[in-house]
């Protein structure tokens, strides 16, 4: 079966796969991260794949139907998102026009597994949408078409076209057997061009992959464990993840740092521990960096450092722990304190991620949440309002409370792309919280003593000038933008 796996045209440099889809200030653009796992376990069971990321390739539609023409897939599989849904649509839907070999047109991505029935109302050319993790559903399908198999009732994780109904079949199981999914970075080396890929907090080029999925978890905001892979984290065994970072090591020696972006890497502390031995065991020196809970303990940090961890992100949220308690973070602001410094201690880097406009959260709230931030002092931080997708408990909770301004879906970017707060909250309009996160970002950035921080700091380590020059410069063009 010819499949054809597309990150559809929108905007520029667009990141679909993020958790809070957008353009962003700091020029990062994500890899195209489920669309390549799903490749890998296609190809790995005998179906020929096309995947092609258009905003990453600066693709028009007219471009991917040149493309696809010369391809001829019998299976159409359309990535999207929620600020993107309707472009997307109208993506699929030119390209249904334009090819004839299509047998079946599929959407797959947070959007349609959280409106499954309101998404397929957008287009009679949607035949079906894979819902939630959506590999195993793609390969069931191609295989039941290589067979003649036409038939989607039964099928687990899709919803469909029915006449004139939508139909949802149960929710499909969760793959277990995280090591049977072939490394995504064998993916990114058939398809892919990975200079087209920049993240602002690592160093660059830089490889994207997942040690597992799913988050234990319960931060009301964060799309992907409430809507597509689960509050249980299944990982990959600590031998097959370091494996492919000898794979990384050996196939793209340009590459300069490994992204593991799971929701929580540290979820299971002794599986970092293993990870971190064999890394040292093996020799294999590779950089990396990783999404970190602030109850990481300081003996798994060094551990980490000493097996090649440069930066740990981690989500402190609020500096008001009745806001944290309120959006259920289930952290402690001492926690966060503890957290910076045993990293410092520890050696590793600090990316902040802030928001605003949570449940609970007042003008004075937010103003601790800035004091926080330059409180704890990580190497960079990024602030945000508070984005609310379909799915999850904020996007309820704005909608139920009446701070949702609106229903349409494009209105989550500005037109540039950018992230566009939607809600208000109490007395705080969207253009107070877009505001106060101007605010937070010129006072945490513009202070004398991070200036020096940052000098210092190039200095020393003469391999961050790169990463943090390109970094900077989009960031200040943002911060003049805002005075």
């Amino acid at each position: 079966m010819k499949i054809f796996m597309l990150n559809p045209p929108f905007l520029p440099k667009y990141s679909r796969s993020s958790r809070s889809p957008a353009v962003t200030k700091s020029g990062t653009i994500y890899y195209p991260l489920w669309l390549s796992y799903a490749t890998g376990l296609l190809e790995k069971h005998g179906h020929e794949v096309l995947l092609l990321d258009a905003p990453a390739e600066g693709l028009s539609i007219d471009d991917v139907i040149a493309r696809a023409k010369t391809f001829n897939p019998g299976m159409l599989v359309c990535d999207t998102s929620t600020p993107s849904i309707a472009q997307d649509v109208a993506s699929l839907d030119r390209l249904s026009d334009a090819l004839n070999g299509l047998r079946l047109r599929m959407l797959v991505g947070t959007h349609p597994s959280a409106l499954p029935e309101e998404t397929m109302a957008l287009s009679r050319n949607i035949d079906a949408i894979a819902r939630r993790e959506y590999d195993s559903t793609l390969l069931e399908i191609a295989n039941g078409l290589d067979a003649g198999q036409t038939e989607l009732g039964s099928v687990a994780g899709i919803s469909y076209r029915f006449g004139d109904r939508v139909v949802s079949n149960p929710d499909r199981a969760y793959i277990e057997d995280m090591d049977s999914i072939p490394f995504v970075s064998e993916v990114y080396k058939r398809h892919l061009n990975i200079k087209n890929y920049f993240y602002a907090h690592v160093r660059n080029p830089t490889i994207s992959i997942f040690g597992g999925r799913g988050c234990p978890n319960r931060c009301f905001f964060c799309v992907y464990p409430q809507v597509m892979f689960g509050h249980r984290y299944r990982h990959r065994s600590a031998l097959n993840l370091v494996q492919e970072m000898e794979y990384i090591k050996r196939q793209f020696p340009e590459v300069r740092e490994v992204l593991i972006d799971d929701d929580n890497f540290t979820v299971d502390q002794e599986h970092v521990i293993e990870f971190c031995r064999l890394m040292v065991e093996r020799r294999v020196k590779v950089a990396w960096t990783v999404e970190a809970r602030v109850n990481l303990r300081l003996d798994t940090m060094r551990m980490m450092k000493k097996a090649g961890c440069r930066l740990l992100v981690a989500g402190f949220e609020s500096g008001n722990q009745a806001v944290l308690d309120a959006v259920t973070k289930g952290i402690t602001l001492d926690q966060s304190i503890d957290f910076c410094t045993n990293a410092k201690r520890a050696g590793l880097r600090v990316h902040g991620c802030f928001m605003v406009g949570n449940k609970g959260d007042t003008r004075e709230t937010i103003e601790e949440t800035i004091r926080f931030a330059i409180k704890l002092n990580p190497d960079t931080a990024q602030f945000f309002p508070l984005m609310v997708y379909p799915g999850t408990e904020a996007y309820a909770w704005a909608k139920n409370a009446g701070f949702l301004k609106t229903e349409d879906f494009r209105a989550w970017l500005s037109e540039t792309g950018m992230h566009n707060c939607v809600i208000k909250n109490g007395d705080m309009d969207s253009r107070d919280l877009v505001e106060f996160c101007d605010q937070a970002r010129r006072r945490f950035y513009l202070r004398p003593r991070y200036f020096i921080r940052k000098i210092l700091d190039v200095i020393l380590h003469p391999t961050e000038l790169r990463r943090t020059v390109r970094a900077a410069l989009s960031l200040v063009k943002h911060l003049r933008g805002t005075r």
